[in-house]
């Protein structure tokens, strides 16, 4: 801005906005900085080789996924997994004087990247990146952050539960929070009952391969408590856009006749108006068909059967 007239009137205007529904609360209000190059650094962890890496580009303020897509070569990578005390550090140090060839901004960027380095080891985090990492004309800096830390980590740190905004997130996912399930609001209108983040994803993928559109991402975990399935099956009935409910359900720790238990009270405590589609198999799952079968209910064996008739319901090709 170039007043502080004109600052006002922009932070007025922010301010009377809605961004998907959220009314603009607040205005973060940053410093002009005169930027002479921008680079994107990030400190992650490669899924493939399970090394901690630090990806590095000279086009920062762009989306890197964009950059490694179109132009890979402008994205280098330096793996730090291992790298301790001052040989990691100059080895470190050796690489990014590849890339700066000015000593005083590589030994800035060295410090820069070290200490995100140290936080990402520090404090659980699965992401660590700043972009644009920004050349000013007297030194380099952070003009933009971005922190993700890993929840599974969270208990070891108490100090970040401060930091958690529950304005970020939806009314379903804050209740399926406390009542310790997994749980992502989504667009569709086929409400999801799975146990498995990765038994979730594939399911995901095969409902939009099939036609239809998930409304949620919701992972039981390998308890077999049928009080989590009653949960949320309650959780789901307050989208009314939701046509059908799938119960997956590929039994390990979870036992296939606990979740037919839950089923079974969530029908019979709650005002269920959707038809529930049911695979199960795994763990118990001939007890837990017994238990469907005798209170009038089946499920199927099939994932891909099971799917495709949600999918139906959820357009409308089948009747309850």
């Amino acid at each position: 801005m170039n007043s502080k007239e004109e600052a006002e009137y922009v932070t007025r205007k922010l301010l009377m906005m809605s961004l998907k529904d959220f009314p603009v609360k607040s205005v973060l209000v940053t410093e002009f900085i005169d930027i002479l190059a921008e680079y994107y650094a990030a400190i992650t962890i490669d899924g493939y080789t399970r090394e901690i890496i630090l990806l590095f580009s000279k086009s920062g303020g762009m989306d890197i996924e964009e950059i490694t897509e179109k132009e890979p070569e402008l994205v280098r990578n330096f793996v730090l997994f291992g790298a301790s005390g001052e040989s990691g550090r100059q080895d470190l140090s050796q690489w990014l004087s590849e890339i700066f060839h000015d000593k005083n901004i590589s030994e800035q960027a060295l410090s820069i990247i070290w200490n995100m380095y140290k936080l990402f080891r520090d404090k659980d985090c699965s992401l660590v990146e700043i972009n644009p990492l920004a050349l000013t004309p007297k030194k380099l800096l952070a003009a933009d952050a971005k922190i993700v830390f890993d929840d599974n980590g969270i208990q070891k740190h108490p100090e970040l539960a401060s930091l958690q905004n529950s304005e970020e997130h939806t009314a379903d996912e804050l209740e399926a929070k406390e009542a310790g399930l997994s749980f992502v609001s989504l667009e569709g209108k086929i409400g999801c009952i799975i146990n498995g983040a990765g038994l979730a994803m594939a399911t995901i993928d095969y409902i939009k391969l099939a036609g239809g559109n998930p409304a949620n991402f919701l992972d039981l975990g390998g308890s077999s408590n049928p009080e989590k399935v009653i949960n949320g099956i309650r959780i789901l009935l307050k989208n009314k856009k939701l046509k059908v409910i799938l119960i997956n359900i590929f039994g390990g720790l979870t036992r296939c006749d606990d979740i037919a238990e839950g089923v079974i009270i969530a029908r019979s405590q709650l005002n269920i108006k959707i038809p529930i589609v049911i695979r199960l198999i795994g763990t118990n799952d001939e007890r837990g068909l017994k238990i469907l079968h005798e209170a009038g209910m089946k499920a199927l064996r099939s994932m891909p059967d099971a799917i495709r008739e949600a999918v139906n319901y959820s357009t409308g090709d089948l009747r309850q």
